[in-house]
């Protein structure tokens, strides 16, 4: 085969997936989109704010030299002081400009820290269950990713974290609210985690920092609040994107946020402002910085998908379903009722329903919803969740 090595065992791999998209679209063809329920990808199907659009409408009728130029690779300054004045109180942390890059996205901003940190062999631990990216955006800089069993209902289980640290490992990374269970890590787990990194990091003789991906930070319900990583542990980065909160994921817009009392933190700023640059992203777009500069707190109406949860939530209760309720993101990450859940999933397409098995996440024995689909999706789909199940059941 022509492409590399490395690439062709990575398509072998997530063949599955590509099979359960393709699946999707023949699906749709035969039978219509409107009676196929696809709850596979996390899209937003929610529209931007109103706000948004205004800013964007007002943004592109504004001529001026150079607007649509390079700027500074971390990103325009006024931009990323308007990002650290938000960020700073909603970490509870005193933050400046200097603290912030601005980036294409969370994805893009994982790809820049862990360029900028890793050493060849380093490993990445990460709480299972995780994004099914992380793997290759460690690979992507000659890192490993090493997970991390969670308790059964998905939060962080420390002992398992301490067990797993050895000499190479250079980073935790988490993920909360939690892609794809929904689960928030609590304040307590957080600063427990941070003490034990600062003590590991004390026995090794090297810095253990703690990466949080936030993009469902503000897509959370019955009050339920994300800690901040930047109070529970000093040598802590975050990245995040508005994606998912303000519904514009092709726009590919986020930050990373370097904890401004890491002990390398203008080191870190540095090296990730040329890591920016050096992966080709080079800078964030120049006019989605300009909007989100504007849109600091601005999300998208989060009630919306409160509904839907409950909808799905109660759907899914009354069909014999076990899972835990999200207290955030729009996925619900529900067990099979068999080992296989490739298997089951492949039921449920039967009666037209596409969701991602759990094993793409490392949890097999589990599948992902992702509900950001409207109320009607939703309804007309719980018969046929219904009905798989009934058919497990009875065998």
């Amino acid at each position: 085969m022509s492409v590399a090595k490395h690439i062709e065992t990575i398509m072998s791999k997530s063949s599955w997936i590509r099979k359960m998209f393709e699946e999707g679209a023949r699906l749709k063809a035969i039978h219509g989109a409107e009676n196929v329920y696809d709850f596979s990808l996390g899209n937003p199907n929610l529209e931007p704010p109103e706000r948004f659009k205004t800013i964007l409408e007002e943004l592109i009728r504004q001529d001026f030299p150079g607007c649509h130029g390079y700027m500074s690779n971390a990103g325009y300054p006024d931009v990323r002081k308007a990002v650290a004045e938000y960020i700073g109180k909603e970490q509870e942390v005193a933050m400046s400009a200097e603290d912030i890059i601005m980036t294409c996205g969370a994805a893009g901003g994982l790809n820049v820290i862990f360029k900028a940190i890793t050493d060849p062999g380093d490993e990445i631990l990460a709480p299972t269950p995780h994004f099914v990216e992380y793997g290759f955006y460690v690979s992507n800089h000659g890192g490993v990713l090493k997970t991390v069993a969670t308790h059964p209902d998905f939060t962080l289980n420390i002992k398992a974290i301490e067990a797993a640290i050895t000499p190479k490992t250079k980073a935790v990374l988490i993920n909360s609210p939690n892609n794809p269970t929904g689960q928030i890590y609590s304040r307590e787990s957080l600063e427990t985690l941070g003490a034990l990194l600062y003590q590991k990091g004390r026995e090794l003789g090297r810095t253990l920092y703690l990466i949080s991906d936030e993009p469902y930070r503000k897509i959370v319900y019955d009050n339920a609040r994300v800690p901040s990583i930047f109070s529970a542990y000093s040598e802590s980065i975050l990245t995040t994107s508005y994606s998912k909160d303000i519904s514009i994921p092709g726009e590919r817009i986020g930050f990373i946020a370097v904890n401004p009392s890491a002990a390398y933190n203008d080191s870190l700023v540095a090296a990730m402002a040329l890591t920016n640059r050096i992966l080709g992203f080079v800078n964030a777009p120049a006019l989605m910085q300009r909007v989100i500069a504007r849109m600091q707190g601005t999300s998208v109406d989060i009630s919306a998908y409160a509904v839907k949860r409950d909808l799905l939530c109660a759907g899914l209760a009354e069909s014999g379903y076990t899972f835990i309720r999200p207290p955030g993101t729009f996925y619900v990450f529900p067990q099979t009722p068999i080992a296989d859940d490739v298997e089951f999933v492949q039921e449920l397409q039967k009666e037209l329903i596409l969701v991602v098995p759990g094993s793409g996440f490392g949890a097999p024995g589990h599948f992902r919803i992702a509900f950001c689909v409207s109320d009607d999706t939703i309804t007309r789909s719980i018969p046929g969740f219904k009905r798989v199940m009934e058919r497990f059941v009875s065998r």
